[in-house]
């Protein structure tokens, strides 16, 4: 899967100790969907379980991610089952948006101060 591939060059690259963690409990992650996309009956089990995975620190909101988690764990489970470029490629996809959403609730999570108006 080109996902994991790249998340493993991105971790011997990356220099910030943050960014590293997040790689590694995302590979963690992935490694874990992998194991579900083989075991699940169907891409309902899959995308029910695939949504108890701590996406957030201890899952507190997850919910926060739906509208990129559920897009993320359709496009996953289709490159893991069905493979294919195209697979690949929408997955890459949206992985970038799930990762985007995520970061930018990690960070506000972060902030002590509202962001200021207009900046």
């Amino acid at each position: 899967m080109q996902l994991v591939a790249r998340l493993e060059n991105e971790l011997l690259t990356e220099e910030s100790y943050f960014r590293c963690q997040l790689l590694r409990e995302d590979l963690a992650r992935l490694k874990r969907l992998q194991e579900l996309a083989c075991s699940a009956p169907n891409v309902q089990a899959f995308e029910k379980e695939g949504r108890m995975l701590a996406w957030t620190p201890d899952s507190l909101r997850n919910w926060e991610l739906k509208e990129a988690l559920d897009p993320f764990l359709q496009a996953f489970y289709a490159a893991a089952t069905i493979g294919g470029s195209n697979a690949e490629d929408r997955l890459l996809a949206a992985w970038r948006a799930l990762d985007a959403r995520r970061l930018e609730r990690l960070v506000g999570c972060l902030s002590r101060v509202p962001r200021p108006e207009g900046g």
